[in-house]
């Protein structure tokens, strides 16, 4: 027989990241030309950004195959997580959040790729002239994710 689908709060929580993400994105599409900077703080800009690329604009110049390519895995992402989601024991919080926000990432990225064929980036950090590459809030969660399975590899290793 069948197991009984069970509410899954980590599910909960990616939907409400994507919805933060997304939301950032379309405030600031609907408040900023394409790159029109805001200075929040001596080293923090908002500003609007389109990438074609993935992290650090890596193949933005090629002749858009990459869209489909950064789709393909984002897609296959997703479904992996969701299933370890689905199988990752309850007791086992810090890593569900990390994968919530794996798939966050993921699909929130995904989302603008399949609806633009870019990713809108808003978030600017720099010092002096020295500037990071844009990127949005689903970028911070997968770096998020990525730096909490590290500690949790270095600092809170499961018992096996």
């Amino acid at each position: 027989m069948p197991k009984k689908f069970a509410f899954n709060p980590w599910i909960v929580l990616s939907i409400a990241a994507i919805l933060a993400d997304q939301a950032s994105k379309i405030w600031t599409q609907s408040h900023f030309s394409l790159y029109e900077v805001y200075t929040l703080t001596p080293f923090f800009n908002w500003t609007l950004a389109y990438n074609t690329g993935a992290a650090f604009s890596f193949l933005s110049n090629a002749s858009g195959w990459q869209m489909w390519f950064f789709s393909g895995i984002a897609s296959i992402v997703s479904v992996v997580v969701i299933a370890l989601l689905m199988m990752t024991p309850k007791q086992h919080k810090w890593h569900s959040v990390a994968l919530s926000f794996l798939l966050a990432g993921a699909l929130g990225n995904l989302s603008d790729r399949l609806r633009f064929g870019y990713v809108v980036d808003c978030i600017q950090w720099h010092y002096q002239q020295w500037y990071w590459p844009t990127f949005n809030l689903a970028d911070s969660f997968v770096v998020t994710a990525v730096i909490m399975w590290l500690l949790e590899e270095v600092f809170f290793k499961r018992a096996k």
